[in-house]
């Protein structure tokens, strides 16, 4: 059996375990998740990383391991060199992590591959979630910021839309968590960190909150995720642990429209992006033994 590593690298933590390519699963023994410093310096940032997957990988066979890395963006994904200018992992901006990483963990850079973090979403739930048997797929995750992917049969790729204009700002201002915040100040003056603590509401106030969140979403379903044509709709992120409060009202705007999308909610939700990026090292590692 194939040993694989699957990572997502977020703004404040990377999480992996390793995954089982036959069952297609996570093998949740081997689960790590680790504080890291993104603001830190380069040696701070590489000496967490490989500390965290050196304690993933400690019983595998170097030679044949594959490791698939979830990166947020802006990143050269093909040849593993950072973009991000600014805010977090500035001082990693231009460096070639595949190489670094190789280098440490005394492996072939090609054992390495990077994927976007909102394709590494979509790719996990088409390895081992829910939308395995589809072709045409459009991913979203609705969290702290606004993923979005479109799975074409091959590969998924981030579509990029959370700035996007829309209303009298962007995508993501009315789509993550920052705004039920907002919102709810503004209604109410009192304070929440998310959907989790508006649950605790008034029904009156949660069912005010959630109608207008299900008509800037079937807006913005509208306005750019029709255009795809996709068979499916997946949603992901916490947001979309809320689904049930909206999900009546944003159908009933979809039939408006004729738009006739079945939506299904992530099955494995934090844990797509570690599956997805395990999925995706082991389509490209294929991929290149065909060359």
């Amino acid at each position: 059996m194939q040993n694989i590593v699957g990572i997502d690298i977020g703004g404040s933590h990377i999480t992996m375990a390793q995954v089982d390519p036959e069952k297609r699963e996570i093998i949740s023994s081997t689960y790590v998740r680790e504080y890291v410093d993104s603001f830190g310096a380069r040696e701070t940032i590489f000496s967490a990383w490989i500390s965290a997957i050196e304690k993933v990988a400690i019983d595998l066979v170097k030679m044949d391991l594959l490791i698939g890395i979830a990166m947020p963006g802006p990143f050269d994904y093909e040849n593993g060199i950072s973009l991000m200018q600014q805010g977090k992992f500035m001082d990693i901006y231009q460096v070639n992590i595949k190489e670094e990483l190789a280098e440490r963990l005394s492996i072939s850079p090609d054992q390495i591959h990077f994927v976007n973090d909102a394709g590494a979403f979509l790719e996990g739930e088409v390895f081992g979630g829910c939308v395995k048997n589809y072709n045409r797929i459009f991913g979203i995750t609705l969290g702290t910021g606004l993923g979005t992917a479109l799975y074409n049969g091959g590969a998924a790729s981030d579509e990029d839309l959370w700035d996007s204009p829309f209303k009298d700002s962007i995508c993501e201002d009315y789509l993550a968590t920052r705004w039920f915040v907002n919102h709810y100040k503004a209604l109410t003056g009192g304070e929440i960190s998310g959907t989790k603590d508006l649950l605790d509401k008034p029904e009156d106030i949660q069912s005010k909150i959630f109608d207008e969140y299900a008509d800037s979403f079937a807006e913005f379903i509208v306005k750019y995720v029709r255009k795809y044509d996709p068979e499916i709709l997946v949603i992901g992120g916490n947001i979309a642990k809320v689904y049930p409060y909206f999900k009546n009202r944003l159908n009933q705007h979809l039939q408006e429209h004729k738009i006739n999308l079945p939506i299904k909610i992530s099955a494995i939700f934090e844990d797509a992006a570690i599956l997805g990026a395990a999925g995706y090292a082991l389509k490209k590692a294929r991929i290149n033994l065909t060359k």
